[in-house]
Protein backbone atom coordinates (compact mmCIF):
# COMPACT_ATOMS: atom_id res chain seq x y z
CA UNK A 1 0.00 0.00 0.00
CA UNK A 2 1.47 3.46 -0.56
CA UNK A 3 1.76 5.65 2.35
CA UNK A 4 0.58 9.47 2.73
CA UNK A 5 1.95 11.47 -0.45
CA UNK A 6 4.34 14.48 0.61
CA UNK A 7 3.60 15.59 -2.85
CA UNK A 8 1.45 15.03 -5.37
CA UNK A 9 2.21 11.56 -7.97
CA UNK A 10 1.13 10.99 -11.39
CA UNK A 11 1.61 7.18 -12.34
CA UNK A 12 2.38 6.31 -15.65
CA UNK A 13 0.83 3.02 -16.00
CA UNK A 14 2.23 1.06 -19.02
CA UNK A 15 3.44 -2.06 -20.44
CA UNK A 16 6.46 -2.60 -22.88
CA UNK A 17 4.95 -4.89 -25.62
CA UNK A 18 1.69 -2.53 -25.04
CA UNK A 19 1.16 -0.70 -29.22
CA UNK A 20 -0.38 1.91 -27.92
CA UNK A 21 2.13 2.87 -25.26
CA UNK A 22 4.77 2.77 -28.03
CA UNK A 23 2.54 5.37 -30.09
CA UNK A 24 1.79 7.46 -26.61
CA UNK A 25 6.06 7.74 -26.36
CA UNK A 26 6.88 11.04 -27.86
CA UNK A 27 3.97 13.02 -26.57
CA UNK A 28 4.69 11.27 -23.04
CA UNK A 29 8.16 12.75 -23.44
CA UNK A 30 6.65 16.21 -24.04
CA UNK A 31 4.24 15.80 -21.26
CA UNK A 32 7.18 14.67 -18.47
CA UNK A 33 8.89 17.88 -19.60
CA UNK A 34 6.36 20.04 -18.67
CA UNK A 35 4.83 18.73 -15.29
CA UNK A 36 4.89 21.38 -12.68
CA UNK A 37 7.59 20.23 -10.75
CA UNK A 38 6.37 19.41 -7.64
CA UNK A 39 4.65 16.14 -8.88
CA UNK A 40 6.60 13.05 -8.80
CA UNK A 41 6.41 10.85 -11.37
CA UNK A 42 6.69 7.38 -11.14
CA UNK A 43 6.57 4.03 -13.59
CA UNK A 44 4.25 1.60 -13.02
CA UNK A 45 3.92 -1.97 -15.15
CA UNK A 46 0.65 -2.98 -15.67
CA UNK A 47 1.24 -6.41 -16.64
CA UNK A 48 -0.58 -7.11 -20.38
CA UNK A 49 -0.50 -10.75 -20.72
CA UNK A 50 1.31 -13.46 -18.75
CA UNK A 51 3.71 -15.66 -19.68
CA UNK A 52 2.82 -18.44 -22.29
CA UNK A 53 4.41 -20.95 -24.83
CA UNK A 54 1.58 -21.29 -26.74
CA UNK A 55 1.49 -19.29 -30.09
CA UNK A 56 -0.86 -16.66 -30.73
CA UNK A 57 -3.93 -17.59 -32.74
CA UNK A 58 -4.32 -16.52 -36.24
CA UNK A 59 -7.81 -14.17 -34.70
CA UNK A 60 -5.33 -12.78 -32.21
CA UNK A 61 -2.65 -11.92 -34.44
CA UNK A 62 -4.90 -10.24 -36.84
CA UNK A 63 -6.35 -8.26 -33.86
CA UNK A 64 -3.59 -7.13 -32.96
CA UNK A 65 -2.44 -5.99 -36.16
CA UNK A 66 -5.81 -4.48 -36.66
CA UNK A 67 -4.67 -2.29 -33.81
CA UNK A 68 -0.96 -1.91 -35.30
CA UNK A 69 -2.92 -0.43 -38.46
CA UNK A 70 -5.39 1.54 -36.12
CA UNK A 71 -2.60 3.85 -34.40
CA UNK A 72 -1.15 4.15 -38.39
CA UNK A 73 -4.42 6.08 -38.74
CA UNK A 74 -4.52 7.69 -35.32
CA UNK A 75 -1.08 8.68 -34.70
CA UNK A 76 0.51 8.62 -38.13
CA UNK A 77 4.25 9.27 -37.27
CA UNK A 78 4.61 5.75 -35.11
CA UNK A 79 7.05 3.24 -36.84
CA UNK A 80 5.70 0.00 -36.92
CA UNK A 81 7.23 -2.87 -38.86
CA UNK A 82 4.91 -5.53 -40.06
CA UNK A 83 7.77 -7.60 -40.82
CA UNK A 84 7.57 -8.77 -36.83
CA UNK A 85 4.61 -10.64 -37.69
CA UNK A 86 5.91 -12.98 -40.80
CA UNK A 87 9.64 -13.29 -39.22
CA UNK A 88 8.83 -14.41 -35.40
CA UNK A 89 6.47 -16.50 -33.71
CA UNK A 90 4.63 -14.24 -31.93
CA UNK A 91 2.90 -15.07 -28.36
CA UNK A 92 0.42 -13.62 -26.14
CA UNK A 93 3.22 -13.34 -23.10
CA UNK A 94 4.41 -9.43 -21.98
CA UNK A 95 5.33 -10.48 -18.80
CA UNK A 96 9.15 -11.54 -19.75
CA UNK A 97 9.35 -8.13 -20.88
CA UNK A 98 7.93 -6.08 -17.73
CA UNK A 99 10.35 -8.66 -15.93
CA UNK A 100 13.29 -7.33 -17.73
CA UNK A 101 12.67 -3.87 -17.14
CA UNK A 102 12.40 -4.29 -13.86
CA UNK A 103 16.03 -6.67 -13.94
CA UNK A 104 17.21 -3.57 -15.24
CA UNK A 105 15.92 -1.41 -12.93
CA UNK A 106 17.66 -3.54 -10.25
CA UNK A 107 21.09 -2.17 -11.20
CA UNK A 108 20.18 1.38 -10.84
CA UNK A 109 16.96 3.29 -11.87
CA UNK A 110 18.49 5.00 -14.65
CA UNK A 111 18.39 1.83 -16.50
CA UNK A 112 14.45 1.40 -16.21
CA UNK A 113 13.70 3.75 -18.91
CA UNK A 114 16.59 2.37 -21.93
CA UNK A 115 15.37 -1.12 -21.12
CA UNK A 116 12.10 -0.35 -21.51
CA UNK A 117 12.57 1.53 -24.97
CA UNK A 118 15.03 -1.16 -26.56
CA UNK A 119 12.68 -3.63 -25.78
CA UNK A 120 9.94 -1.15 -27.71
CA UNK A 121 12.69 -0.65 -30.49
CA UNK A 122 13.32 -4.54 -31.03
CA UNK A 123 9.37 -5.08 -31.01
CA UNK A 124 8.16 -1.97 -33.15
CA UNK A 125 11.04 -1.20 -35.66
CA UNK A 126 13.34 -4.49 -35.47
CA UNK A 127 10.60 -7.41 -36.04
CA UNK A 128 12.74 -9.33 -32.85
CA UNK A 129 10.59 -10.68 -30.03
CA UNK A 130 10.24 -9.81 -26.77
CA UNK A 131 8.33 -12.92 -25.69
CA UNK A 132 12.05 -14.36 -25.88
CA UNK A 133 14.34 -14.70 -23.28
CA UNK A 134 17.28 -14.76 -25.20
CA UNK A 135 15.83 -11.33 -27.26
CA UNK A 136 15.73 -9.52 -23.63
CA UNK A 137 19.17 -11.00 -22.49
CA UNK A 138 20.84 -9.68 -26.12
CA UNK A 139 19.08 -6.23 -25.14
CA UNK A 140 20.67 -5.90 -21.97
CA UNK A 141 23.78 -7.02 -23.58
CA UNK A 142 23.44 -3.90 -26.10
CA UNK A 143 22.54 -1.62 -23.22
CA UNK A 144 26.05 -2.56 -21.32
CA UNK A 145 24.12 -3.81 -18.40
CA UNK A 146 26.03 -6.27 -16.31
CA UNK A 147 24.57 -9.89 -17.96
CA UNK A 148 25.27 -12.17 -15.56
CA UNK A 149 23.44 -10.09 -12.73
CA UNK A 150 20.35 -9.36 -15.52
CA UNK A 151 19.88 -13.24 -16.50
CA UNK A 152 19.59 -14.17 -12.72
CA UNK A 153 17.22 -11.11 -11.90
CA UNK A 154 14.96 -11.97 -14.77
CA UNK A 155 14.65 -15.22 -13.54
CA UNK A 156 14.30 -14.73 -10.04
CA UNK A 157 11.59 -14.37 -7.56
CA UNK A 158 12.10 -10.76 -5.95
CA UNK A 159 11.29 -9.36 -9.48
CA UNK A 160 8.36 -11.52 -10.11
CA UNK A 161 7.26 -10.37 -6.67
CA UNK A 162 7.83 -6.56 -7.64
CA UNK A 163 5.94 -6.82 -11.00
CA UNK A 164 2.94 -8.67 -8.79
CA UNK A 165 2.65 -5.86 -6.72
CA UNK A 166 3.37 -2.78 -9.55
CA UNK A 167 0.11 -5.20 -11.55
CA UNK A 168 -1.95 -4.84 -7.79
CA UNK A 169 -1.38 -1.36 -7.68
CA UNK A 170 -2.39 -0.82 -11.02
CA UNK A 171 -5.76 -2.82 -10.23
CA UNK A 172 -6.27 -1.06 -7.05
CA UNK A 173 -6.40 2.13 -9.29
CA UNK A 174 -8.81 0.95 -11.76
CA UNK A 175 -6.81 0.79 -14.69
CA UNK A 176 -8.52 -1.60 -17.49
CA UNK A 177 -6.26 -0.60 -20.36
CA UNK A 178 -2.60 0.69 -21.00
CA UNK A 179 -1.15 3.56 -21.29
CA UNK A 180 -2.54 5.08 -18.28
CA UNK A 181 -1.88 8.09 -16.47
CA UNK A 182 -3.31 8.16 -12.86
CA UNK A 183 -3.01 11.23 -10.49
CA UNK A 184 -2.82 10.63 -6.47
CA UNK A 185 -2.38 12.95 -3.89
CA UNK A 186 -4.31 13.16 -0.53
CA UNK A 187 -7.95 13.09 -2.29
CA UNK A 188 -6.85 9.75 -3.41
CA UNK A 189 -6.49 8.83 -7.13
CA UNK A 190 -7.79 10.54 -10.12
CA UNK A 191 -7.47 9.54 -14.04
CA UNK A 192 -6.39 11.85 -16.30
CA UNK A 193 -7.55 11.19 -19.89
CA UNK A 194 -5.14 10.20 -22.96
CA UNK A 195 -4.16 12.52 -25.60
CA UNK A 196 -1.67 10.35 -28.59
CA UNK A 197 -0.80 13.77 -30.21
CA UNK A 198 -0.79 17.06 -27.50
CA UNK A 199 0.16 17.12 -24.25
CA UNK A 200 -1.97 19.85 -23.87
CA UNK A 201 -5.00 18.79 -22.73
CA UNK A 202 -3.34 15.99 -19.96
CA UNK A 203 -1.31 18.90 -18.72
CA UNK A 204 -4.60 20.78 -18.10
CA UNK A 205 -6.22 17.95 -16.59
CA UNK A 206 -3.48 17.35 -14.13
CA UNK A 207 -3.18 21.55 -13.57
CA UNK A 208 -7.22 20.93 -12.65
CA UNK A 209 -6.90 17.82 -10.16
CA UNK A 210 -3.50 20.07 -8.44
CA UNK A 211 -6.29 22.79 -7.79
CA UNK A 212 -9.26 21.15 -6.71
CA UNK A 213 -6.97 19.27 -4.55
CA UNK A 214 -5.36 22.92 -3.34
CA UNK A 215 -9.41 24.05 -2.95
CA UNK A 216 -9.86 21.01 -0.61
CA UNK A 217 -7.11 21.97 1.12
Amino acid sequence: MNSFPEKPVLYYVHDPMCSWCWAMAPVLGQLLQRLPPEIEVRRLLGGLAPDTDEPMSEDLREMVQSSWRRIQQHVPDTELNFAFWTECVPRRATYAACRAVIAARCQGEQWEYPMNTAIQRAYYTQARNPSDQATLIALAEELGLDIDQFREALQSESVQQELDAEIALAREMDVESFPALVFWDARGYRPIPIDYRDPEPMLQAIRTAMASADSKG
